[in-house]
């Protein structure tokens, strides 16, 4: 599906999330394509965008029932307008607005907000610096650190879906920005930083979690290939998702 353009119109700080309207209208088609795949019973890759692309799968999702998030992000996505000035990138407020954080027209469509509540959601590969960590984990979701998942990438694995495995949950679904890549390993993103994962870890990470039979689908975010003129770090992500998903 194409994605409406991206424009920021006249927006200015205090309007709230720019290009709303259009992001919501996205998110409704792109859960009711998603929906179908679902219904099947078939696991569901979602490429390309950024991390407000995380909308419509949970959306999609909270039709049919609970699902949990994985978040693997080397930022937070957490900010909102009572931790900061004010809100505007939606990729920068995903897991915020997800967990129904924001204004009505982004998180709760269709009446359905939150469509991730804050127990069912993980966040794994951030930095140690990430300024809005502490309101995560006030809000209870569990954190690990991207120095935490690269000394132990099964281990976080494990945790995650030992938090996971309850119950009351009907499934998970897992989503990746490429930037929980360290920049020096993959610097094809919006916001490239020191400090994270490397592909051998990513592996790790995401093998037991895309096993588990509990995960219905894997959306894939942030890499820009206007970065990546010879297709160098296309290929070295390429190979990792492949060995992933195998």
């Amino acid at each position: 599906m194409t994605p409406p353009r991206y424009d920021r119109g006249d927006w200015k700080p205090g309007d709230g999330v720019f290009n709303a309207a259009a992001m919501a209208a996205y998110t409704a088609r792109l859960a009711d394509r998603l929906d179908g795949f679902l219904g099947q019973g078939k696991f569901v890759v979602l490429l390309g965008g950024e991390c407000s692309n995380l909308l419509a799968p949970t959306l999609a999702l909270k039709r049919r029932g609970r699902y949990g998030v994985v978040y693997l992000d080397g930022h937070s996505d957490f900010r909102t307008v009572d931790n900061a000035p004010y809100v505007g990138a939606a990729g920068g407020e995903a897991l915020a607005l997800v967990t129904g954080r924001g204004q009505a027209d982004l998180t709760d469509l269709e009446g359905l907000g939150p469509y991730t509540r804050d127990t069912d959601a993980v966040l794994l590969g951030i930095r140690a610096d990430d300024e809005y960590v502490a309101d995560v984990e006030k809000a209870g979701i569990p954190v690990y650190p991207a120095a935490r998942v690269a000394e132990d990438p099964a281990g976080a694995a494990r945790g995650t879906l030992e938090h996971l495995d309850r119950d009351e949950l009907d499934g998970f679904w897992v989503h990746l920005d490429v930037d929980i890549l360290d920049a020096a390993i993959m610097p094809a993103v919006d916001s490239p930083d020191p400090g994270g994962i490397d592909h051998e870890q990513l592996r790790a990470l995401l093998r037991p979690l895309l096993a588990s039979p509990k995960c219905v689908g894997f959306d894939i975010g942030i890499f820009d290939p206007d970065l990546d003129p010879d297709g160098t770090y296309a290929a070295e992500l390429t190979d990792t998702l492949v060995a992933a998903l195998t």
